[in-house]
C-alpha cells in the first residue's frame, strides 16, 4: 500500500518559516520525481517545486523561488520543502506528489495546511 504522508504544516507569522516533510512507504522511493504542489481556497492547485530521483536537479516556481527549497533524503524516503520569508499569499494546503514514468505511476498525499497570518 502506497502512502505519502505530509507534515510540519501550521500557523506562521509573516516572514517565518516551516519546513515541510513528506515520508513515502509502499514505493521505491529512489526511483519517483517528487514535487510538491499547493491549493488556497477558491484556487486551482499550483505546482511549486519539483526534484528529481537521484536529487541531482531542482526546480521551483518563479514566485517562490529563492524562498523555498526542495530536498530529499532517499535513505530515509522522505522529501522536504523548507519555506522561508512566508508571505499571507503562502496560505493554502501543501500537497506532496511522487510519480515515475516508466510504468507510469503517480500518487499523492493527503495534504497539510500552511496559514501565514499575523
Amino acid at each position: 500500500q502506497v502512502q505519502l504522508v505530509e507534515s510540519g504544516g501550521g500557523l506562521v507569522q509573516p516572514g517565518g518559516s516551516l519546513r515541510l516533510s513528506c515520508a513515502a512507504s509502499g514505493i521505491t522511493f529512489s526511483t519517483y520525481t517528487m514535487r510538491w504542489y499547493r491549493q488556497a481556497p477558491g484556487k486551482e492547485r499550483e505546482w511549486v517545486a519539483t526534484i528529481t530521483s537521484a536529487g541531482g536537479s531542482t526546480d521551483s516556481a518563479d514566485s517562490m523561488s529563492g524562498r523555498f527549497t526542495i530536498s530529499r533524503d532517499n535513505a530515509n524516503n522522505t522529501v522536504y520543502l523548507q519555506m522561508n520569508s512566508l508571505k499571507p499569499e503562502d496560505t493554502a494546503v501543501y500537497y506532496c506528489n511522487a510519480e515515475r514514468k516508466l510504468p507510469r505511476l503517480d500518487y499523492w498525499g493527503k495534504g497539510t495546511q500552511v496559514t501565514v497570518s499575523s
